[in-house]
């Protein structure tokens, strides 16, 4: 039996919807999602290297993470418009395996970017007087690197894992991007050494990580509510609501994933949570960070002016 099975080398993504009358629709609301996220996403990379005042280590962080969003959403939305437009639906394994860790790799990228900006703003508020000596350019330049080299090794080592993986099963993979988790699922070579890669990988980021952010900015918290001045307590809360939404945003929807895992309507519930922080929070991300703050809407101004 093992000997007559046919190897996989290509799967049917099944998308967001199988209903023929939301395609075009859905094609038209994601391709906007997608060029704005872009157009935003390097509109904001692009203002953080022009103006002068910007070349700080907040929008040094700033930038990148603009980078990875635009990196995130390019990795997943492109194959999806595809799908809607003319039913492409075919991808090889060598496309999927890429696809997951281009996803991967931006996504882990992100979170210790996160935890750099944490950080940041952990210095900036409590210690002032030693912001630019403690984040300096070394600094911000290791934990840049950091976080990409993070991200390059966790998905590297999960990618890798892939190839002892065999696919004779369903070629179906009921997701709209190439997800790591329903591959497992349609392997005849047993998945369980890359599950428990991917739970230790995963669980040991999330939770240092989110850690590392809550006791930041219980420590921010804690100052800015002993400060004397109501104009400095409102501006460091200014300074960090833009992060913190961010933050909220992308960790509440993990967390939800993980929670209502396998409890709620099940996979569709999935889809909706992947897209959230796939297509939405990319999207939203340089609304957040740009809209209220006046550095960035400033720098803005004089371009358009020239």
């Amino acid at each position: 039996m093992e000997g007559n099975r046919t190897l996989l080398t290509e799967f049917v993504l099944r998308g967001i919807t199988d209903h023929p009358d939301l395609q075009v629709p859905l094609f038209l609301v994601f391709f906007f999602i997608y060029v704005v996220t872009i157009v935003g996403n390097l509109g904001l990379i692009f203002l953080i290297w022009k103006d002068t005042h910007l070349h700080t280590p907040m929008y040094l962080f700033l930038g990148n993470l603009a980078f990875t969003d635009a990196c995130i959403s390019s990795s997943v939305t492109p194959k999806m418009l595809m799908t809607f437009l003319n039913k492409n639906d075919i991808i090889t394994l060598g496309e999927c395996f890429a696809q997951f860790y281009f996803f991967c790799y931006s996504v882990t990228t992100e979170i210790f970017l996160l935890v750099a900006m944490a950080y940041d703003r952990f210095v900036a508020i409590c210690n002032p007087l030693l912001y630019l000596v403690v984040m300096s350019k070394k600094l911000c330049t290791v934990l840049i690197s950091m976080s990409y080299l993070i991200g390059f090794v966790n998905c590297g080592l999960n990618v890798g894992l892939l190839f002892r993986l065999t696919f004779c099963r369903s070629n179906i993979i009921d997701h709209f991007y190439c997800e790591i988790l329903p591959l497992y699922s349609i392997a005849c070579t047993d998945p369980s050494l890359n599950a428990l890669v991917v739970f230790i990988c995963a669980s040991s980021i999330q939770i240092s990580t989110s850690v590392t952010i809550v006791v930041s900015y219980a420590r921010v918290l804690f100052a800015v509510l002993n400060m004397k001045s109501k104009k400095g307590r409102q501006k460091a809360f200014f300074t960090c609501s833009a992060h913190l939404l961010s933050v909220s945003l992308f960790y509440g929807t993990l967390l939800f994933m993980y929670v209502s895992h396998g409890s709620g309507p099940g996979k569709q519930q999935d889809k909706m949570y992947s897209l959230f922080y796939t297509v939405v929070i990319p999207f939203l991300n340089p609304f957040i960070y740009s809209l209220r703050n006046k550095e960035v809407l400033g720098a803005l101004k004089k371009v358009i002016k020239l």
